[in-house]
């Protein structure tokens, strides 16, 4: 990457340009200082300590080589919608029964694969900001770069990015709106269950979910849902505790015959672009399973699509002056 210096840079070192200007990492600034050609300003070698002027040019390695990618980023030609893509970014519509990452069993069939394959044109490090449950539908967002993804975790665990589901539930909550608190924590040995209880218990966290119900025929209610913190399995537990469980949740509700999941899909996230911290708001439309359920439950699918297109268009002001908790359990 080369980056032109003007006045407004002038004066300044290599160091504060970094770190005060472009937001690079202690992390990433070591790595750039001990790179071959990490750092280079005119085509010759400087130190952090170097003072740019006027008219320099900067050139930093920040792009990936070979070595860079992991042997476990498989290129696979996979069927994967994406909603918004550009050298800092992609940010997916990430379907049902698709991991994030390669594990035990799942080799071939992970977003890591497909946007392997999508960009199998030059070297391709996968960096999740954000993960999805293999079964959670919707906006899923990767970094493209080293500098990219440190300014995206950053954004991540100061409250800079906010999320917005749509859930479909067994129930109909008791508010129409209202924020679901609770304190939450792991089921015994269970690598995956989660569970509600006592704040003082000893490992306990917090979970904070505002919702908002779009729809209800008393039985069933689709309702949007907007995560302050970011424990796992948060939405579901949270709306099981109040007897309202997430349709097709067979873990922590019941199995539904309208949807072989559960029916949770990741609507809208907003968030400010790595490169000029531009306003991000992008929606990921509702995949085919979730549309037959809407039929299937409501009978009035265009009705609620609207409702939550509405929704969206009222709620992104108020998220992006909210400043959530940070999310570590993603």
């Amino acid at each position: 990457m080369e980056l032109g210096i003007d006045a407004a840079w002038a004066g300044k070192t290599i160091r504060e340009v970094l770190q005060r200007e472009l937001g690079y990492s202690s992390n990433l600034i070591k790595k750039l200082k001990f790179s071959e050609g990490g750092i280079l300003v005119n085509g010759q070698f400087r130190t952090v300590r170097y003072v740019l002027c006027e008219g320099d040019v900067l050139s930093l390695k920040v792009e990936d080589s070979a070595e860079d990618v992991s042997p476990y980023t498989i290129a696979a030609e996979l069927p994967i919608d994406v909603v918004y893509e550009d050298d800092w970014i992609t940010v997916v519509n990430k379907p049902a029964d698709m991991p994030a990452h390669p594990s035990l069993g799942h080799r071939l069939d992970t977003v890591s694969n497909a946007l392997a394959w999508r960009y199998r044109e030059r070297p391709y490090v996968f960096r999740p900001v954000n993960r999805l449950d293999r079964d959670t539908s919707g906006c899923m967002l990767t970094a493209n770069t080293r500098d990219a993804s440190y300014k995206m975790y950053t954004y991540m665990t100061t409250g800079q990015i906010s999320k917005t589901y749509l859930a479909v539930l067994d129930g109909v909550p008791a508010e129409r709106s209202g924020r679901l608190t609770s304190w939450m924590h792991r089921v015994g040995d269970s690598i995956i269950k989660r569970e509600e209880t006592s704040p003082d218990a000893p490992d306990a966290k917090i979970a904070l979910t505002d919702y908002q119900v779009l729809w209800e025929n008393g039985k069933h209610s689709v309702v949007m849902a907007h995560p302050i913190t970011g424990r796992t399995h948060q939405i579901r537990v949270q709306f099981a505790g109040i007897g309202c469980p997430v349709t097709g949740d067979d873990l922590y509700g019941a199995a539904s015959p309208h949807i072989g999941r559960h029916a949770l899909h990741s609507y809208l996230t907003c968030f400010p672009h790595p490169a000029d911290g531009r306003e991000m708001n992008l929606t990921a439309p509702l995949h085919e399973d979730m549309l037959l359920l809407l039929d299937a439950v409501t009978g009035e699918r265009e009705t609620v699509l609207a409702a939550a297109e509405a929704y969206c268009k009222n709620a992104i002001p108020l998220m992006r002056k909210e400043i959530p908790y940070g999310d570590e359990d993603l």
